[in-house]
Formats: structure tokens, sequence, C-alpha cells
């Protein structure tokens, strides 16, 4: 029962690496809030989850500040306090293209998914973490945070992104028992991989398996990373056996980036 009485937060927690987390904090004994935007998704996770009370959903829009903030706010109203908050909602979202290419709409709409969801999340859940001098804020990047790839120029550029505000948020709230820390998987085969994958290889020009052959080719494991080896490393850096630890970048992706 590593989160015992602890409040979660998990932005994008209906499916994929959020409801992986999410699974893995109930089972630590957390009382998980998330956030998604199609109801009838969330709705059959809580089903499928069967937690009970211990897991409430709302509905919010990740691009949308007043559904960010709402969603921490809830939280804490909610159950008292907020202990963690998983930024986990993201993605490289429209069609994947040369930035040569790439139209104002495309690229503001990433780095709304990603950057500011984090920013506005990570704002509103520090007023009341900093006032109980302690908390854990993790974000999922990627490795494409320390990478690049073709045709990804918004979604790696917005990761990248990420990584730097863990690591200045980190050395902000250093000595507050706050830590800012973020994961970087690597490929993972989601739903939503498995769905967006294939026009992703298209623009490549390549198959979805000779897309996922690149993606794990750099690495030492020459696979795809599982769900659970990621929710473990949020579990860890959650949890009291991870309070060393701030302003990393952790890379979770079968020895791709070995840094």
């Amino acid at each position: 029962m590593l989160l015992e009485n602890k409040v979660a937060a998990v932005s994008g927690g209906s499916a994929g690496i959020g409801r992986a987390i999410v699974e893995a904090f109930l089972k630590e004994g957390a009382r998980v809030v998330i956030m998604a935007r199609n109801a009838e998704k969330a709705a059959k996770t809580l089903a499928d989850i069967g937690a009970g009370d211990r897991l409430v959903f709302i509905t919010g829009d990740a691009t949308q500040q007043t559904d960010v903030e709402g969603f921490v706010d809830h939280t804490v109203k909610t159950f008292g306090t907020i202990d963690i908050l998983v930024n986990n909602a993201g993605g490289a979202g429209g069609d994947l293209q040369p930035l040569a290419e790439l139209s104002d709409r495309e690229f503001d709409y990433c780095m709304k998914v990603n950057v500011y969801s984090t920013f506005w999340a990570t704002r509103r859940a520090l007023k009341t973490m900093l006032a109980n001098k302690s908390g854990r804020i993790i974000n999922i990047s990627s490795v494409e945070g320390k990478h690049g790839k073709p045709v990804m120029s918004p979604y790696t550029t917005a990761k990248h992104a990420i990584n730097g505000m863990t690591k200045t948020v980190a050395r902000e709230v250093g000595t507050s028992g706050v830590t800012v820390n973020a994961i970087c998987p690597g490929i993972v085969l989601t739903d939503e991989v498995q769905n967006s994958g294939p026009a992703t290889a298209k623009a490549m020009g390549l198959t979805f398996d000779e897309l996922i052959g690149l993606y794990t080719a750099d690495s030492a494991l020459k696979r795809p990373i599982t769900l659970q080896e990621v929710s473990a490393m949020a579990l860890f850096l959650a949890s009291d056996l991870g309070s060393g630890i701030t302003g990393a970048q952790l890379s979770v992706d079968g020895g791709t980036a070995q840094y």
C-alpha cells in the first residue's frame, strides 16, 4: 500500500498510459480523480476497474484552461487535497507532416494539449501542495522530448518544453517537499498508437510494422514498452520511494535515449 490515503489526479486517465497509472495507484491504496473528454469511455473505465468511491471521473478538455483548472479544483473539493498530479493528457494530434507544410492551427493544438495543459494543472496543484509542504508532480513526456522524428515537430517541441518545465519547477519548489519529474516512454502500443500509427507510418512512407521497427531499432531491448512498465515508474515516483528524485526526465524506452 505505497499510496495509502494519498489523493491523485490523472489527466487522460480513461485509457492507455493514463488508465494503467490509475490502476496502479488504486492498487496501492490511493484515491484517484481522472479527467477525460470521452464520458462514455470513462464510464466504462470506472465500471471495469470497480474501485467504488475511490475513483471519480470529471469530463474535461485538456486544451481548455477552465477545464484543466477545474479538474484540479474538483480533486481538492472531492477528497480534501491533492497529493499527486499526473499530467498525462497529450498527443500529437492532426495529420503529421513536415514543418514547412504545418499550419498554425495544428502547431497551436499540440502546444495546448501538451504544454499548456501541464502548465495550467501544475500551477493550480502547487497552490495546495506548497501549502501542504508535500506533493508529487509527474509529467508524461516522451523519448521524443530527448530526440526528434521527421514530421513530428509539434510533438517533439511540446515534449522538449515539458522536460524544460519539469527541470525548472523542480528547482523552484525543491525545498518545499514537492518533487517534479517527467517520464519519457518509448513507443507503447496503446489503443491510440494502434489507431493513429498507420497514418503516421504512411506519412513517413512506411508500413505500421516498419514504423514500430524504426521506433525500436535504436533501443537496447528492440521492442515496444508495456503499459505496466510505464505505470511502475509513475508509482515509484509518486511514492516515498522516489522522494530523492526531482527534476529528472526518466527514460522508460528500452534503452533508446540513454540519458
